[in-house]
């Protein structure tokens, strides 16, 4: 069996008074795109930068956090530095958050280049390029010239993934990558990161709370609420026949593929702030499903099939298609 190159166990993620990620558990293995769903909230984004060392100093953590086989959880920042860029990138949802308006995309590339490898000016330009063309960049050299306003969003965003993969890493993490381009542009880089998966076999973990985007690219998914894991597996059999109720009130609520005209399903209420959980399952309140064994006990994971879980007290009670629970 291939071992995971990150292997994430019962981590949990403290800001202020804050619990923010509570008891999670997940794996991804080479080559493979793993879909981190849910709802605003749901500690996605936390999740990615504490596994790449991005929170502010204060934040508490505890559990493990393993890459290739090394502890991260409460290692030093230079541990985390030595990885950044060289095996571990990270690719943000606002392009212009990490490219400076005042130097060339070319000279930011070649920076980064720099910051792994001893190479010369000339040889960081020439890799600098090539992750430009990489990335479906036309006339690259020219281009490279330019200046990121001069660039589209669309093209800013393949920039951003050319920097993250300039360095050839193997894992690239990416939070929202696509949320604010037109479908076109955004089914072009999704499509991308799939080649490059299948060129290197670098591995992505994908921040979203598109299902669709989900759907179309994943190999597996991790669909999270209020910090907690609520469902994992292979993408195909989550979708297809989801266990926890709170995945079947997202995939309910997906539009249909034709137009109807009527109403769609949704999942009554908001989720609720780190600081004001309710007692045992966060998404009782919500839940169709719940019992009074839900207001009580916060439920585990609970293996349902091969590499597929679920957290919820009702997990084998439920009907088998539980999108029927929102109809």
């Amino acid at each position: 069996m291939t071992q995971p190159l990150l292997t994430v166990r019962d981590l949990r993620v403290g800001i202020q008074a804050m619990t923010v990620v509570r008891g999670l558990s997940f794996d991804v293995t080479a080559g493979e795109m793993l879909a981190v769903v849910g709802e605003s909230g749901a500690g996605k984004s936390i999740t990615a930068q504490t596994v790449l060392g991005l929170l502010p100093a204060g934040t508490r953590i505890s559990g493990s956090i393993r890459f290739d086989g090394q502890e991260l959880a409460g290692a030093p920042q230079q541990a985390y530095q030595r990885l950044r860029g060289r095996r571990m990138a990270f690719v943000p949802q606002h392009a212009m958050s990490v490219l400076s308006p005042v130097h060339t995309v070319g000279e930011q590339l070649a920076l980064a280049v720099q910051s792994v490898q001893r190479l010369d000016r000339k040889a960081a330009n020439e890799r600098a390029v090539a992750a430009l063309d990489r990335v479906g960049i036309a006339d690259a050299g020219r281009r490279a010239r330019s200046y990121p306003h001069e660039f589209s969003g669309g093209m800013r965003q393949r920039a951003v993934i050319a920097m993250a993969i300039v360095n050839n890493p193997d894992l690239v993490i990416a939070d929202e990558p696509t949320t604010a381009l037109d479908p076109t542009v955004q089914a072009r880089i999704l499509d991308m990161l799939d080649e490059l998966r299948e060129q290197s076999k670098m591995a992505v973990m994908l921040v979203t709370h598109d299902l669709t985007v989900a759907a179309a690219h994943a190999d597996r998914i991790l669909v999270m609420y209020a910090g907690r894991h609520v469902e994992s597996g292979p993408i195909g059999r989550v979708l297809a026949h989801p266990r926890a109720p709170y995945t079947a009130g997202l995939i309910a609520s997906l539009p249909p593929r034709e137009a109807t005209g009527g109403k769609l399903p949704a999942i009554s209420g908001a989720p609720p702030a780190p600081e004001a959980l309710p007692p045992g399952c966060a998404f009782a309140p919500r839940c169709p499903a719940a019992v009074d064994a839900c207001a009580e006990h916060e439920p585990q994971p609970q293996q349902i099939g091969s590499g597929h879980l679920a957290s919820c007290h009702r997990v084998n009670e439920l009907p088998r298609r539980t999108t029927e629970l929102y109809a």
